[in-house]
């Protein structure tokens, strides 16, 4: 197992592994660890973004949304947080861990932006980028090789089926600008609920521009 930082503020790295269930159980006043996943998910957010937008200069918009929603999603994250055992570290109440909590794919992935919030606040954004980089952002070249990445619109098909979420529907919300130079405003909608918004000089780049706003949140 890889070592784990060594953190000057004991209390922080605790919080990072403090699920809010475990609070109905102790009379310690403690903070479970969601504000610290809130800003680790901005943090590790940049931190993929910049080395994306460094390292692949070639990459469009759409292809850089793409490779960082294959790296920071539940799946990928969680599956680090087991390999680091935080599991075992994790604060459960009884009934969460009764129930596997210590092997719950999304807790472990909300675990893991829990400590990357808390050693960001402890170690500064250098420390925190090395971490990442050995953690994570080495496997993008890997989903680079395998030519896994597909424009957004298909990527986001393939999303919603998988989830067994098959209405998917894009309608234009707004058209302005004379018929030579429109701007099209287009939504895009899962089962009747709009996920996703787009702006673009044609339907198509509008559209993909929404699949891209609606796979960075539906990828959490």
């Amino acid at each position: 197992m890889k070592q784990l930082p060594t953190f000057t503020n004991q209390k922080l790295y605790e919080q990072a592994f403090i699920h809010r269930s475990f609070l109905n159980e102790t009379k310690d006043k403690l903070a479970s660890n969601e504000r610290l996943e809130f800003l680790g998910d901005s943090v590790l957010s940049f931190i993929v973004s910049n080395y994306l937008y460094t390292t692949y200069p070639d990459f469009n918009e759409g292809m850089l949304t793409n490779l960082r929603a294959l790296l920071v999603n539940t799946k990928i994250l969680g599956q680090i947080a087991k390999e680091l055992d935080f599991g075992s570290l994790m604060k459960l109440s009884r009934g969460e861990d009764e129930a596997k909590g210590r092997e719950n794919i999304s807790l472990l992935a909300d675990c893991f932006e829990a400590f990357v919030g808390a050693l960001f606040l402890d170690q500064g954004l250098e420390t925190t980028i090395s971490f990442i980089k050995e953690m994570l952002l080495d496997k993008a070249e890997s989903f680079v090789q395998k030519k896994t990445l597909k424009d957004p619109k298909s990527l986001l098909q393939e999303y919603v089926q998988a989830k067994k979420q098959h209405t998917l529907a894009y309608k234009v919300l707004s058209e302005e600008g004379p018929a030579h130079e429109k701007t099209f405003t287009v939504g895009v909608f899962v089962q009747q609920v709009q996920v996703g918004v787009g702006v673009g000089k044609s339907k198509q780049e509008a559209e993909e521009k929404a699949a891209n706003e609606a796979l960075e949140k539906m990828a959490k």
